[in-house]
């Protein structure tokens, strides 16, 4: 049975100030969870469960100790679930530690004021999806750890880190970055080679990157646009731009 205390602690939850002070965030549903317990089962906080999911899932709990696991009814799972459609399954988190800050060898996105979670989370899966380990966000970026942004990552959320800081300050202090530059004005992403090592500085869904960021990346690049439409969606443009950079790496 779950508490009515626990219903308020969960429901506050969905607010950014109590996650960052309690350390923790929410997922949902079979799939991500799966991916959670089998990744970080020492990060789980509770799951809250319906008994049909505990029963299906013996083998991924039996490291879990009894008392993480509350078995709830549908209505229960309703009240402190953040989906439209509440599925089997809810957990508590702790949130994983934030990204080094040694970037030497690596190849990171570094996004400039993404806001819509959809995006986040989607900006946070496509990286996984090509390897990339790191994602630097500026401060106003869309929460990482919100129960949508988390839906949105399908899980990729175990396997990116990120580090929420002041962009410029960050450049200003760690030299010899080669930053790539999403911009219309840039050089054609598929006429370019295979890159390593370098940052690829996607900006803001409507203003895009901004202007001292923008002056101070060393290298810009687009995506060739060959129709009408007025600019692409960012995430979708940082999947087309990844795929040209990393080609044959």
């Amino acid at each position: 049975m779950i508490t009515k205390l626990q219903v308020k602690y969960i429901q506050s939850l969905g607010q950014k100030k109590f996650r960052d002070s309690e350390g923790v965030f929410i997922a949902e549903g079979p799939k991500i969870i799966n991916e959670l317990l089998a990744a970080l089962p020492s990060a789980l906080v509770n799951v809250y469960a319906i008994p049909q999911w505990v029963r299906a899932h013996t083998a991924l709990l039996q490291h879990i100790p009894a008392d993480r696991v509350i078995e709830i009814r549908e209505p229960d799972l309703e009240r402190i679930s953040f989906l439209q459609t509440p599925h089997e399954v809810l957990a508590v988190f702790k949130k994983p530690a934030a990204a080094p800050t040694d970037f030497s060898g690596k190849l990171l996105l570094m996004l400039d004021g993404i806001q819509d979670p959809g995006n986040m989370g989607t900006i946070i899966r496509i990286a996984d999806w090509f390897g990339i380990g790191h994602i630097i966000c500026s401060m106003d970026c869309a929460d990482a750890f919100a129960p949508k942004v988390v839906q949105g990552t399908m899980g990729s959320i175990v396997r990116v880190q990120l580090l929420y800081t002041d962009l410029m300050e960050l450049i200003k202090k760690t030299k010899g970055l080669q930053l790539y530059a999403a911009a219309l004005d840039g050089k054609a992403v598929n006429g370019l080679p295979a890159i390593q090592e370098g940052v690829v500085v996607i900006g803001n869904e409507s203003k895009g990157i901004r202007p001292a960021l923008l002056e101070a990346c060393k290298h810009r690049i687009t995506i060739p646009r060959i129709g009408h439409a007025e600019s692409l969606n960012a995430a979708v443009a940082t999947g087309i731009i990844l795929s040209h950079l990393i080609k044959g790496n």
